[in-house]
This record gives structure tokens, sequence and C-alpha cells, in this order.
């Protein structure tokens, strides 16, 4: 059970001297079975309305070092946060992406509605191929460091804020005022970083036809993030995490047992209806689904 699991799962992470190798090695196998039965799981039950898409890089024993773990999580109809799926492969790979995404399709997943990730993944692509439907929504986190990092430093402060007036704005119509002005700022002496943000304008808008509530979930891959930065705090010091079959299957226990305490996203109600088709303007309910339409 995971109740006895999480302290050995400690200990194993924090020095691998309070269990004999043997204890060790029937744990790693049973975590790479329950790895192996959640990628062969079932979806066709589970309605993943919103997903987020990162590659993460982990620091554990990787025999190449560019490749990350492919990471997919969601949110449910009833506005809970899951993993979907966890495997690797390189974060640009489009291919690597595909095979993720028709994996869950044959397993049942149904298109979602939005999905979010960095501008450079792989991964996009791969979600035109396979769920052409799913809106895309880039994440601010990234595109921000990516803007940031293009400019001078003594035009970062300067720039950091009139990045923040966009993705802060009060609706859709003041963000894009707030580009304009972006661009107006900087458009002279910068051109090439501002295309960064102009080309990409309605996918880094897009989280502005969702609910209000949603906002704050919907325009980072921060879940992702904050779920992998206390996986990478406790992997560092992993010495022995042998293969990386291995290595992936652990992540994964430590997922799993960090998910009981995920909280569901602001107002849950509202992301079944968002499912249903219904229409959102500044972040406010303006149509609800015909019930027929279903």
């Amino acid at each position: 059970s995971s109740g006895d699991f999480v302290p050995a799962l400690e200990q194993f992470l924090g020095s691998s001297a309070g269990l004999s190798p043997a204890t060790v090695t029937r744990l790693t196998a049973q975590w790479q079975a329950d790895h192996t039965a959640f990628q062969d799981r079932d979806l066709s039950a589970t309605d993943y309305v919103y997903v987020w898409a990162d590659g993460v890089h982990l620091r554990i024993r990787l025999e190449e070092a560019k490749a990350a773990v492919l990471v997919l999580m969601g949110v449910r109809a009833d506005g809970t946060k899951e993993l979907i799926a966890m495997t690797d492969g390189y974060r640009e790979s489009s291919e690597a992406w595909a095979g993720l995404l028709r994996d869950c399709a044959r397993r049942g997943m149904r298109a979602p509605v939005l999905a979010v990730g960095d501008g450079a993944l792989g991964f996009w692509n791969a979600l035109n191929e396979v769920f052409p439907d799913t809106r895309h929504q880039r994440c601010w986190v990234h595109k921000a460091a990516n803007v940031l990092d293009a400019l001078p430093k003594s035009a970062q402060p300067a720039a950091k804020r009139a990045i923040q007036e966009i993705y802060n704005a009060e609706d859709k119509e003041h963000a894009a005022r707030a580009v304009r002005d972006f661009e107006r700022a900087y458009g002279a002496k910068y051109p090439k970083v501002v295309k960064r943000i102009t080309d990409d304008e309605d996918e880094l808008l897009a989280f502005f036809d969702f609910p209000a509530e949603h906002w704050i979930h919907l325009r980072t891959t921060n879940p992702i993030e904050s779920t992998f930065a206390t996986v990478r705090l406790r992997t560092k010091v992993t010495k022995g995490a042998g293969s990386r079959a291995a290595a992936l299957a652990m992540v994964f226990k430590l997922i799993e047992s960090a998910q009981a305490r995920w909280r569901a996203v602001n107002a849950p109600h509202l992301v079944a209806l968002v499912r249903a088709g219904a229409r959102f303007e500044r972040g406010h309910l303006v149509e609800r689904p015909e019930p027929l339409a279903a």
C-alpha cells in the first residue's frame, strides 16, 4: 500500500543505508509495475477539460543529457488536477509528444478544450495532429523569460512590468491594448523581441476566453513546475537510482503521493460548463449551453 510506501521511499531517497539491496530491488520492481499499469490504464471514463504539458529535466543519471520527462497533467470535469501521462523523450520532439498523445487517444482520452505549454515544445505539432480541435495557450512564465533574456539588463525591469500588464489585464480587450503599448515602447529598438509576443498573441491571450476564476491556472504551466520542484529536490540526493526506467518509476511514485494534496482549480463547478461549450466573456458566463446540445 502507498501508506507504508512513502516513508520507505523517503528513506531510500535520503540514504539507501537503511534498506537492504533486496528491499530496494523489490520496491523498484513494484514502482516500475505501478508506472506501467498507470501508462496502460483506460482513459475513456475520465474527461480532461484542460491540460498542461511540459518537458522536465530531472538530473537523475540520465544516459543522454538532453532527455527529459514529458509530462501531461490535466483538470477533470469535476475540477480536480491529475497526472495524465509521463514518459521520457525530448521536449522539442514532435514525434515523442505525438507518441504520448496518440497513446492517450488510443486509451480513450477525449480532446481537451484548452492545452497550456511552452512555445518551444514539440507538443503543439503533435496536438494539432492528434487533437486538432483543442485550443492553444502559451505559458506566460516561459514567454516572459524568453523575451526578457533577449533584452539588455537595463531594459528588463520596465519590460517585465509591461509584460505583466498584458497577462494581468482585467480582460482580453485590455490585454490586447497592453500588447500594443508593449509594441510602441519596444518595437523601434527591439523589433525581433516584440515579435516574440505579437506573433503568438492569439495563443498568449486564449485564457481570457475562459472563466475568470480559471485564468490563474491557465496562463502558465506552474502546476507542473511546482510539482517537479519538490521531486527534483528529492531525486538529486539519490546516488543509486539505477536504470532510467527505475528512475522514471520513482519519480512517478513521488508524483502519485503528491497528487493526494493537489488542490482543485478555483470554481471547480465551472469546468463542466467549459466542456459543455458555455461561452464566457470578460471571464463571466454569458451563455449556458443548450441541455439538448450534448
